[in-house]
């Protein structure tokens, strides 16, 4: 089997404890040499800073590539785009544009009266700095405020027209969902790789919870399976799914694979030395 490329998305933290499971997490995953790590941004832009401070110091002192994900809520678009060149100062020359969802208690997203109004506009904006570059989001199922697959396709490819040369999917939990998207998106001429979200299940009560905000089908084999297996039988049975998983995708010939972490490094090392992949050398903090 061929050995893919990894990547990993991380949370930036909210309190002492979380830094250290982020600055822990980092130190176990960078010897297995990722080609980028992401930091999430929180909805309405509620973790701003902390994200900022995050991608620096992942940057800076750990000597990973970093793409900081930003998003249009709650900001001007001369606002978000001072972000972008604060990025640029301090080194990171990767961003994650996303519309991004609604502040909490706001049912929809609704574009700042003096912000950019969605992610292509996102995108077009960050682009014409040409120093750039651009990932984002795609959706292999649709996503909850979209018509169907086929619209969710069309936005990609505006996005991709737009800028961004790559996209991150949402997780799935069955290979043929993300084989019939990237098939979608081929053929309506969407050029850019499309690199698969794989969701580590560190608790199935909570992926279930998450999988229904997002729009994820839960597939009744899941149900049955984790049923089955019971808590003791739980982490044994989400690295074998996920190692499955892996598998398969990469048979149907995916060469990269983005795996978001929640910030636990445990069983995302475990899948990946099931896929073959192993630390590369001890951790060298940079400075």
């Amino acid at each position: 089997m061929t050995t893919p490329a990894i990547s990993f998305e991380f949370f930036p933290p909210k309190t002492l404890e979380q830094s250290f499971r982020l600055w822990e997490t980092a130190r176990a995953l960078a010897p297995l040499g990722p080609d980028f790590v992401s930091v999430t941004y929180g909805a309405g832009g509620t973790t701003r800073q902390l994200t900022h401070d995050a991608v620096t110091a992942l940057a800076g002192h750990y000597g990973l590539n970093v793409a900081a994900h930003l998003t249009c809520v709650d900001a001007t678009c001369e606002e978000t785009l001072q972000i972008v060149a604060d990025y640029a100062a301090a080194g990171v020359h990767e961003i994650v544009a996303l519309r991004g969802d609604a502040p909490q208690g706001h049912e929809r997203f609704t574009a700042h009266p003096k912000g950019f109004a969605s992610s292509v506009e996102l995108i077009e904006a960050i682009a014409a700095r040409g120093d750039m570059t651009i990932r984002c989001g795609a959706y292999p199922e649709p996503h909850p405020e979209s018509a169907d697959t086929a619209a969710d396709v069309a936005w990609l490819k505006r996005k991709v027209d737009a800028g961004a040369t790559s996209a991150m999917t949402q997780f799935f939990f069955d290979a043929d969902t993300f084989f019939r998207f990237r098939d979608a998106c081929a053929a309506a001429g969407v050029a850019a790789p499309i690199i698969p979200g794989i969701l580590p299940i560190q608790s199935w009560a909570g992926t279930r919870r998450f999988a229904e905000r997002c729009g994820t089908s839960v597939p009744q084999w899941a149900e049955a399976a984790f049923a089955a297996a019971g808590p003791q039988g739980e982490a044994d049975l989400a690295q074998e799914i996920c190692v499955k998983l892996c598998e398969q995708l990469v048979a149907g010939g995916v060469d990269r694979l983005h795996f978001y972490t929640l910030n636990k490094p445990d069983l995302v090392l475990k899948v990946c030395a099931g896929l073959g992949i192993h630390p590369k050398g001890e951790f060298s903090r940079v400075a």
